[in-house]
């Protein structure tokens, strides 16, 4: 049995001075000890957090105590040590970056797509009458999808809204919303009621919870995750890879960031050009002078980078861009 666990999960709920929660949850975080990224917002939670059995269970425990957040569902991954490095626990304005504020438009506590528990999705997605829609990123995407799904070409969730016209043609199909694990799907399926598409669901839990329920079953690729595992297998049933290395075009599931810090671009890459190019998406960023030290993982962690010195020898101080947030 793993040691440790990485807890997925989210929950709308309102929360009062939610930034002074941030700060107070931040060090209760630390506390037991866990590592992690949490965003809190006045309308809730999105985190991903992890730490030993024990620790995680205590967290959980303190969550549900809570009776904003006592339906709070935690997709539980036994991992052989902690998936972060450091613990985050920032306010923002919004759990999941979509650009859609207006609560009398877009309120996930009041209405989202019909949820559809891992076996009901499975039931339905090949049907005649339905749509599988993939709300996630681009380079989500492309690492792994359900079978047949409708990709968007999106940088950022913030960009589906925009997105919504080119949706329009299947409005009369019953649209089958999914993302990684829920929250993105809950704002998109809200949207797309309020645009007037009719029949809207979403996989509860999503892929992670597909692939913990169902299998994984016609979900091919890996899934993305945001913690230092980035990518994760879901089909134990009819698994494939289906993602490109951005250099040669060979098959490959290994997904990184570029060692230029000064570009960083998240892209697929395979070990053969991951050492030929010392981890850079191109010979141009492999002759940058900030590039970063390349060791096959193409995971960088922040570390203060000194940029100038003042008359006392002081340097002032930047970081690394985070790689693969």
């Amino acid at each position: 049995m793993a040691k440790y666990q990485t807890l997925l999960y989210y929950c709308y709920s309102t929360i009062a001075n939610a930034e002074q929660f941030a700060a107070d949850h931040l060090q209760f975080c630390k506390s037991l000890g866990l590592t992690g990224r949490i965003i809190v917002a006045d309308e809730g939670l999105n985190g991903t957090v992890s730490g030993t059995t024990e620790a995680c269970g205590t967290y959980m425990n303190a969550v549900h105590a809570d009776e904003r957040f006592a339906s709070t569902e935690f997709k539980i991954d036994e991992v052989d040590e902690p998936s972060f490095i450091k613990m985050h626990c920032r306010y923002k304005a919004e759990i999941v970056h979509s650009g859609l504020r207006d609560p009398h438009i877009i309120d996930p506590k009041k209405q989202t797509g019909v949820h559809l528990d891992p076996n009901e999705f499975l039931e339905m997605k090949d049907r005649d009458d339905v749509v599988i829609l993939d709300v996630r990123s681009n380079y989500e995407h492309s690492l792994g999808k359900f079978k047949n799904a409708v990709t968007l070409d999106i940088d950022n969730f913030r960009d589906f809204p925009s997105k919504i016209n080119e949706l329009a043609q299947y409005k009369g199909k019953k649209i089958l919303t999914y993302c990684t694990g829920g929250i993105k799907c809950e704002k998109a399926s809200a949207l797309l009621l309020h645009e007037g598409f009719e029949e809207v669901y979403q996989l509860h839990g999503g892929i992670i919870n597909y692939g913990k329920e169902a299998g994984g079953k016609d979900f091919e690729g890996k899934c993305y995750v945001f913690d230092n595992r980035v990518a994760v297998d879901v089909n134990t049933v009819n698994p494939v890879v289906i993602s490109k290395c951005h250099n040669c075009g060979k098959t490959t599931a290994k997904m990184i960031n570029c060692a230029n810090p000064e570009c960083n671009e998240h892209f697929t890459q395979c070990d053969e050009c991951g050492w030929e190019l010392d981890g850079c998406c191109s010979n141009e960023c492999k002759s940058h002078p900030r590039k970063r030290l390349y060791d096959g993982t193409g995971y960088y962690v922040k570390v203060p980078q000194q940029i100038n010195l003042n008359k006392e020898g002081r340097g002032a101080f930047i970081k690394d861009l985070r790689p693969l947030a």
